[in-house]
């Protein structure tokens, strides 16, 4: 499976994300994204909702800079639309980004 995503639509203003890890929870399959741009911005997502190609396109688009980083980001970084609760992203030893 493709490691590198691009989504359709913008999350947190940004666009480019990296598959991370492959969690089963709750008899489901589930990937850990995070942003290339900035690690705050992470999501978990079904894999249904990862290969629907109206939310996602496997690889990375090259897109002008107004689309992959939107104004959408300035206001998260803001802190306009910070949530209170903060993910921990901890990468699994047979992660392909598992540096030690």
């Amino acid at each position: 499976m493709e490691i590198f995503w691009t989504s359709n639509k913008s999350i947190n203003g940004l666009r480019h994300f990296v598959l991370l890890n492959k969690i089963s929870e709750k008899d489901q399959i589930k990937f850990l994204m995070v942003s290339v741009i900035d690690v705050e911005i992470s999501l978990k997502i079904s894999y249904d909702e990862l290969i629907n190609s109206e939310k996602w396109i496997e690889g990375w688009l090259n897109l002008p800079n107004s689309e992959s980083i939107t104004k959408d980001y300035l206001d998260y970084k803001s802190g306009k639309n910070l949530k209170e609760e903060i993910i921990k992203i901890f990468v699994s030893n047979n992660s392909l980004f598992n540096i030690s």
